[in-house]
């Protein structure tokens, strides 16, 4: 960003998210796709389509009130394409405009971006010993590169619809 004072991505408190229930009735939220080579994103292509869906939110006044409780959440649903999800009041003109619902568990790692893969596994296991399985997961990362080196966490939060 161009004023180093402006707050890229808000401080992230694992405690709200961490180990919560959630039930979504036509949470309102924005799309779009990037493509994906094996799950990774050609990071320009993925700075482009993030700013161009917050410009948009921005121009229409729908954000969310609090910037925490925005979500920025993505959806592989293959190895070459990437769906990326941006939470939003209402409808948001000349954008896609999608609702989710369901119920979603959601519980927060701390890691590398490449570990996903392996934080799946540990919420399947949690899951598990709940006696429930994801039938789809969303994964809503706290911080940007950047903020991660600032803060000095790298958060996310694996959303599983059950």
């Amino acid at each position: 960003m161009s004023n180093e004072n402006k707050e890229c991505c808000p401080k992230f408190n694992p405690e709200k998210w961490d180990q919560k229930t959630h039930s979504w009735d036509n949470k309102p939220f924005i799309k779009e796709t990037v493509p994906t080579l094996f799950h990774i994103p050609f990071p320009p292509m993925l700075g482009k389509k993030i700013g161009k869906m917050c410009k948009l939110v921005e121009d229409s006044k729908k954000a969310e009130a609090n910037s925490e409780d925005v979500l920025l959440l993505f959806r592989d649903p293959s190895a070459f394409k990437s769906e990326i999800y941006l939470s939003v009041t209402g409808p948001v003109p000349d954008a896609d405009n999608v609702n989710i619902s369901g119920t979603f568990i959601g519980k927060v790692f701390a890691g590398p971006y490449n570990a996903v893969s392996k934080f799946v596994k540990q919420m399947d296991e949690y899951l598990s010993a709940k006696g429930k399985k994801a039938k789809d997961y969303y994964v809503h990362y706290a911080y940007c590169p950047k903020c991660a080196k600032k803060y000095g966490d790298n958060y996310m939060i694996l959303f599983a619809q059950i």
